[in-house]
């Protein structure tokens, strides 16, 4: 290999540009881990699994997070040396965005489809983005040394659902290294190579940014146009931000500094910004004193679309998880927060993520990075509320929303979501999304024994446990991608909990209509047995607006004031008996009713539970009438045996009076 910080750069015709997509667990990190040893990028001995996932969080999961680049030489079979640039991109839906702008920066896409399980939900997702991005794709059916590995059928099923021919695909196994050479031929024979204009006004775009205490904001670049160098001042076409470039290279896969950057090639600028807000995903990097015309299409702001409150547990270590989100967001420019009071957890943040993958990976990083111990409420949307006086709201706290009276309509949003399973479920399927207030809009038969499936949904009713349920229902054979669709009105409504009167403001929801009463009856129970007994009888009601939709009692502790009246007159227990009612009332008027985290955290987790038992009640009849109609099967069976043993027994009494006479 050439030296590496070598500032010579190869022409436009010997550069490569690819990404890997694939579904989640197909092999894709291990095929990159592949292609880095075979090109020699990486000795043995730096070796290790998942080499491109450098978080812990990332090598536990099995997923990536935060998009990787990567350049690699290759010494191709005509004798050339070509340079390849792999981008290695989060496979979740929640990381959509940065996965489109990756694949803006490329001019083609490793498919990687696995020989066992064929295409799922996330491989005909990453495909339609890719193809809107006419990228070059060069299917390869992995893991072919599996037992259960059908090659053949996979590649029929890639020509008949994505249209790729079957001879196209290329047969590896990741695992063991099978088909890495054929694998770089396509990509060098099958790629166009970029295009761009050294002379041009400079312009990158970025598709991912870390921060570095010693050099600022480290943006991750595809040169458009022009050349970096060190010292040049640039500047960010959509923020405005400017800053002078402290250093510039390329990813061997660490970072490795070189001279210059020129058009087509992929790698880090070193801005020494202080803030990555200043330099966001998608973003355009040009010259500040010679700017590009135009910035490059396709930039959109970070857009938070699940909201929930993180508090801690123990109120002193609310400095320590203010301080611990500030360091957070230097790395993570989507997540939003904002300080918030509840009147029962005290002080805490209301945070904003991408989904809810990213709010999973957010908490386990405070509570594991800056050992902190939090509690989260219940995921939430964004809502938008239209009021009677034509103003329009934007809603993501359930305390936020305005009374009903004030209310004109209110707008949530809904997803379109793909499911892929087999045949045998697709009816448990659309009982489980119709029971979510799921629509219907289209289904494909992907072969014989699997199917795709296409409905929209709205954004609350697949946050709690929607994935856990469809797993359960299929046996964990199916697989779920989910895509924003757009705004719709529903007839949706607060529902308040009072407890001895005053409401509590963490334990208020937005639902919709039909599923109020059940969610309010389960919350009420709930805290019922939750909250201790006073000295004064308290009501704990659930309540849309000033209607009151379930209720139940705490009952009063009852101190037995009659034990010294060990005779006497009636009147004189009547006059104590009363006078302890006086004193129950004027204490019911001035009594506060305190509650612990602890009810709080468990009255949530009823909330949950509430739509489980509505599902439950669904699921329940469905089986009922499945049950019916198999015992009505059952009865015309056995009516239908009956007649024939009969015909039968008929059939024989003619032959047996006839063997009698002849004896």
């Amino acid at each position: 290999m050439t030296d590496l910080s070598s500032p010579s750069s190869p022409s436009l015709s010997r550069i490569r540009n690819f990404c890997i997509i694939a579904h989640v667990d197909h092999g894709k990190s291990t095929l990159a881990d592949r292609l880095l040893e075979y090109t020699g990028t990486v000795t043995g001995r730096e070796l290790q699994a998942q080499t491109m996932d450098q978080l812990e969080l990332e090598r536990e999961k099995g997923i990536t997070i935060k998009a990787k680049a990567v350049r690699m030489f290759y010494e191709a079979a005509d004798g050339n040396r070509y340079e390849l640039n792999l981008i290695d991109t989060p496979g979740h839906v929640d990381f959509g965005y940065e996965v489109s702008r990756a694949l803006a920066c490329c001019e083609g896409a490793l498919l990687v489809v696995d020989a066992a399980q064929g295409i799922e939900a996330q491989t005909l997702a990453n495909t339609y983005q890719a193809l809107e991005h006419n990228l070059a794709i060069i299917p390869v059916i992995n893991k072919i040394d599996l037992p259960s590995a059908d090659p053949d059928h996979v590649a029929t099923e890639i020509e008949r659902v994505i249209g790729l021919p079957a001879l196209d695909c290329v047969r590896a196994s990741a695992k063991t290294g099978l088909g890495t050479q054929e694998i770089l031929e396509a990509i060098v024979q099958r790629i166009p190579p970029p295009i761009g204009d050294h002379e041009a006004p400079t312009k990158a775009m970025i598709f991912d940014s870390h921060y570095d205490i010693h050099k600022g904001v480290v943006a991750y670049v595809r040169v458009m146009d022009g050349i970096f160098e060190p010292g040049r001042k640039v500047r960010m076409m959509a923020t405005g931000a400017t800053a002078d470039l402290q250093e510039i290279g390329i990813f061997r896969p660490w970072m490795t500094a070189i001279e210059s950057l020129a058009a087509g090639e992929v790698g880090y600028i070193a801005t020494g910004l202080k803030s990555i807000a200043d330099c966001h995903v998608g973003d355009t990097v040009t010259d500040a004193v010679n700017p590009a015309p135009a910035p490059l299409p396709g930039y959109q702001p970070a857009k938070p679309m699940v909201f929930a409150g993180f508090y801690p547990v123990e109120n002193n270590d609310y400095p320590l998880l203010r301080d611990a989100l500030e360091k957070l967001k230097l790395n993570d420019a989507a997540l939003v927060y904002e300080p918030e009071t509840s009147a029962a957890l005290g002080f805490g943040f209301r945070c904003g993520f991408l989904g809810l993958l990213h709010m999973e990976i957010v908490q386990e990083r405070l509570e594991r990075d800056y050992d902190l111990n939090l509690l989260a409420t219940v995921p939430s949307v964004k809502y938008e509320v239209l009021l009677s006086n034509g103003e329009a709201l934007q809603v993501d706290n359930p305390a936020q929303m305005p009374m009903p009276d004030r209310i004109e309509e209110i707008y949530e949003p809904w997803m379109q979501i793909s499911v892929v399973a087999p045949t045998q479920y697709i009816g448990t399927i659309m009982d489980l999304v119709t029971t979510r207030r799921g629509e219907y809009k289209n289904m494909d038969y992907i072969d014989e024994g699997r199917v795709l499936l296409q409905y929209s949904i709205p954004l609350s009713e697949i946050l709690v446990d929607f994935y856990d349920q469809l797993k359960s229902r299929t046996q964990g054979y199916a697989s779920l991608d989910y895509t924003f669709e757009g705004m719709k009105a529903g007839d949706l409504v607060k529902l308040d909990v009072l407890v001895n009167g005053q409401p509590v403001d963490a334990l208020s929801l937005i639902t919709h209509r039909d599923k109020a009463y059940y969610q309010g009856r389960e919350l009420v129970q709930k805290l019922r047995s939750l909250i201790p007994r006073q000295l004064f009888e308290v009501p704990i009601q659930s309540a849309i607006g000033s209607r009151v939709i379930a209720r139940e009692t705490v009952r009063a502790l009852r101190k037995d004031v009659l034990a010294k009246c060990y005779g006497g007159d009636i009147t004189r227990k009547r006059k104590l008996l009363e006078k302890q009612k006086e004193g129950k009332a004027r204490m019911k008027r001035v009594g506060n009713v305190e509650m612990q985290k602890q009810a709080q955290l468990e009255a949530k987790m009823a909330q949950e539970r509430a739509q489980m038992l509505e599902l439950q009640l669904v699921e329940s009849q469905r089986q009922n009438d499945q049950l019916q109609k198999q015992l009505e099967w059952h009865t015309k069976m056995l009516e239908t045996q009956e007649k024939l043993m009969n015909r039968l027994s008929d059939g024989s009494r003619p032959a047996e009076s006839a063997v009698g006479s002849s004896r």
